[in-house]
């Protein structure tokens, strides 16, 4: 069950989920899930979106000879084939930023075996292809900041560099290590990782919640035209988290992402129930979104699996202790973010998130499912067209992406 405090989950057990992707069904069932991190308990403070699941057992890569895994989740081939992703020809040239707080001391090491495992080339140090670069919040190598011991960050940092990874395994990866998880030092690290490491491509899977000074934190930290800035919507259903509220990002909805044997997709998608959605309480509407029942910004804007139940397969040796398998919108934020990166670069004066609105037919529109109770019901069911909880829908390709 879910039991919220100010907007975010503090315990999760159970969680109704599609069947994991190890079995061929697809009937619903409970997977059990732990929060990696603790639920925000300041106003300034954030949480990270990961639910790790606790009923699939985890293991070393030395007891599957450091192979790719089964029956812990979706790995790259997966995850490109269901979002019909060029992800073996894009990309090169490029890099993606995750922002996340505190150090993971393994995340290197970590990431090298998880692209080893699936078969992802190897860190080029000539090109900086596939190799992951470790800053602090001001865009330094260092001081780095602190282990993140029993926080659970360490696990989101796994996630992320592992799901940038298998969507655009030639893209440069920088993790950007804030020295805690407060609103502003996350924002220190977006406003340097583009300011002072010219990333294109920058994915935040955390939140807080709404505050009337949200405005004024979009324009200190997440106003950056020409810049794909990417955040999850929340693993609490209904509602709305910042910075997913910001007039300036790309708010990333999830899905429950399924096998759909006889399609021509060969995929299927619903609403995750656990995904945020919502009408934002203080952020303005953006000019390309055309809704009528939220005066506001309306979260969200495109989605991509989050379901614990079709979760993926990350490494991380650091918290975890090798393969598991996680959830939670921050899996759906990277990937849409290395989505973008695929893309390749936005246009100068722009923002990414309005381009899924002039391509609508290059997105899996996602009709099925709900995070909650509304009014009216778009904003959290799924429905024909555009929807709250998964915005226009899940890439099909990279024509949703491109200015």
């Amino acid at each position: 069950m879910l039991t919220t405090v100010g907007g975010f989950a503090a315990a999760i057990t159970t969680v109704a989920a599609a069947q994991a992707p190890s079995s061929g069904a697809v009937k619903a069932e409970a997977v059990h899930v732990r929060r990696a991190c603790a639920a925000p308990t300041s106003a300034t403070a954030t949480s990270c979106f990961v639910l790790v699941r606790t009923d699939v057992k985890q293991r070393t890569a030395a007891s599957i000879r450091f192979g790719a895994p089964t029956g812990e989740g979706y790995g790259p081939a997966q995850l490109q084939s269901a979002y019909n992703l060029p992800s073996s020809t894009r990309g090169a040239g490029e890099a993606v930023a995750v922002v996340d707080a505190f150090d993971d001391p393994t995340a290197v090491a970590d990431l090298a075996v998880y692209r080893k495992a699936w078969g992802l080339p190897a860190c080029n140090t000539k090109t900086e292809a596939g190799c992951l670069t470790k800053v602090n919040q001001n865009g330094a190598a260092s001081p780095l900041p602190s282990p993140s011991g029993s926080t659970g960050w360490a696990t989101e940092e796994s996630l992320d560099v592992d799901m940038v990874s298998a969507i655009c395994p030639k893209c440069h990866i920088y993790l950007v290590e804030a020295i805690g998880g407060s609103i502003g030092n996350l924002g220190t690290g977006v406003d340097s990782a583009v300011t002072v490491l010219h990333v294109k491509f920058v994915s935040n899977s955390y939140g807080t919640n709404q505050r009337k000074t949200d405005p004024a934190l979009d324009t200190k930290y997440y106003k950056h035209p020409g810049v794909a800035v990417v955040a999850s919507a929340g693993d609490s259903g209904y509602g709305v988290s910042y910075p997913a509220a910001s007039e300036y990002v790309t708010a990333v909805g999830g899905t429950d992402l399924t096998k759909a044997t006889g399609t021509t997709r060969g995929w299927k998608e619903s609403v995750w129930p656990g995904t945020g959605s919502g009408c934002a309480q203080y952020v303005a509407k953006p000019s390309w979104q055309k809704d009528k029942g939220c005066s506001n910004r309306t979260d969200n804007d495109v989605a991509a699996d989050a379901d614990p139940g079709t979760g993926v397969a990350v490494f991380d040796t650091y918290d975890q202790g090798g393969w598991v398998e996680i959830g939670g919108t921050s899996v759906s934020s990277p990937i849409i973010a290395s989505v973008f990166a695929l893309a390749g670069n936005p246009a100068k004066h722009t923002y990414p998130s309005s381009y899924p609105y002039a391509h609508t037919n290059d997105l899996n529109d996602v009709t099925k499912g709900s995070d909650g109770t509304c009014t009216p019901a778009y904003l959290c069911h799924g429905e024909v067209g555009y929807d709250a909880p998964t915005g226009l829908g899940t890439p099909n390709g990279l024509g949703a992406f491109t200015s």
